[in-house]
C-alpha cells in the first residue's frame, strides 16, 4: 500500500483488542496482506497469520487521502 496515513477508527480499535490484534500486526496485514477491492475506495486486506486459529485476519479499509480503517474482522472468505 502506498505511504499513506493510516487513522484506525473506534470501532475498530474495538475489535482488534476483542481479537487480540496489535496495531503491529495490523501495520504487517497492511504492508503484506493480500487486497480484495469492493470498489475503487473501498477494500479488504487480508493475510493469514501463523499460529493464529482465527484465520483469515482482515482490515476493512476506506481509502481516501488516507488508509481508514473501518473494522477488522476474522476467518475472512
Amino acid at each position: 500500500m502506498r505511504s499513506l496515513q493510516i487513522q484506525i477508527t473506534y470501532h475498530a480499535r474495538k475489535r482488534m483488542a476483542e481479537r487480540r490484534n496489535s496495531e503491529e500486526l495490523l501495520k504487517d496485514i497492511i504492508e503484506t496482506g493480500q487486497t480484495r477491492y469492493k470498489d475503487e475506495t473501498r477494500l479488504w486486506i487480508f493475510k493469514h497469520i501463523e499460529g493464529r486459529d482465527d484465520n483469515l485476519i482482515c482490515a476493512a479499509v476506506v481509502l481516501e487521502k488516507k488508509l481508514v480503517i473501518k473494522t477488522i474482522m476474522h476467518h475472512f472468505q
